[in-house]
């Protein structure tokens, strides 16, 4: 008896210790987050408000960024020469989409994985190649969509506009409401109110971005937004499912408090080339920006 009397004082003080380390530990995440977000966001619309090659250097910079902490997370860090490769097709093809030679520039990607394939170990061969297809199409696909003068910018902010707000209001309508996981064998955190409260609020920032720029089809929007929110959160779960597979937490460190690159353009990735699809197949090559906004 004693010895239970001891015991039940010291594990109640301790378990509430663990909680506010966890707290604290949180805000402080919490706060790097929105730190780095103040910067990147603004970096990000500049870009995209400029257009032209500014636009081309960033999401080059961005698909370099992503091939590297992908090849690393395959394959390690001693493989320099085939990233040397790899990110000079990244570079050439985003040259290309920059002077409207998008599917030449696809073509140049496409002899990257090739070329990935020659220097990848066997075991990890396949991942490389697929990690050269991711890097090339996130980086391909905003360029395309920006070169439709004045609408491309619209394109490109109607995108940014679903991405983070799905992001932001999932995560803390998942945190207010919680409920059943959505995916728990991929991201154990992930639940359905904050998939659902993340989606809506992305067709709400949808229509007042439409509202904004004026000339839009309102519910045609929202209804681009439904989708692109949804394929959003897919490409944060198949990250996610990557980086389990090969048992990393984050990407890289590069950006505080969101881990790496490809850890803050997951969503951003399934998201873009779905629109650019959407544009290309109703727009064609001359017009894609147009073909996702105007219905």
């Amino acid at each position: 008896m004693p010895a239970d009397d001891t015991a039940r004082p010291l594990s109640a003080p301790a378990q509430n210790t663990m909680t506010a380390s966890e707290t604290k530990s949180g805000a402080s995440n919490l706060v790097l987050r929105v730190a780095s977000a103040a910067v990147m966001a603004p970096l990000a619309l500049g870009a995209a408000y400029w257009g032209s090659w500014p636009f081309a250097v960033f999401w080059a910079a961005a698909g370099i960024a992503v091939l590297w902490e992908w090849i690393t997370l395959v394959a390690g860090r001693d493989h320099k020469l085939m990233l040397s490769f790899c990110g000079a097709a990244i570079v050439v093809a985003a040259l290309l989409a920059w002077r409207d030679r998008p599917v030449v520039g696809l073509l140049i990607v496409a002899l990257g994985a090739l070329a990935a394939s020659i220097f990848a170990p066997r075991q990890g061969r396949l991942w490389i190649m697929a990690g050269m297809a991711y890097a090339g199409t996130m980086m391909l696909a905003p360029i395309v969509l920006r070169s439709d003068s004045w609408l491309g910018f619209v394109a490109i902010v109607l995108i940014f506009a679903v991405v983070w707000t799905t992001d932001v209001l999932a995560y803390f309508t998942g945190r207010a409401i919680g409920g059943p996981k959505l995916m728990p064998s991929v991201s154990p955190k992930k639940t359905w109110s904050g998939a659902i409260g993340g989606t809506l609020g992305a067709v709400v920032a949808a229509v007042l971005v439409a509202v904004a720029f004026g000339g839009l089809n309102k519910l045609a929007i929202a209804g681009v937004a439904l989708v692109l929110s949804i394929l959003s959160q897919a490409g944060d779960l198949l990250e996610s499912h990557i980086k389990r597979h090969f048992g990393a937490k984050d990407a890289s460190h590069l950006i505080p408090g969101h881990g790496g690159v490809m850890d803050r353009l997951d969503g951003f990735w399934a998201a873009v080339i779905a629109a650019c699809l959407i544009g290309l197949l109703r727009g064609g090559f001359d017009a894609p920006a147009r073909g996702l906004l105007m219905w």
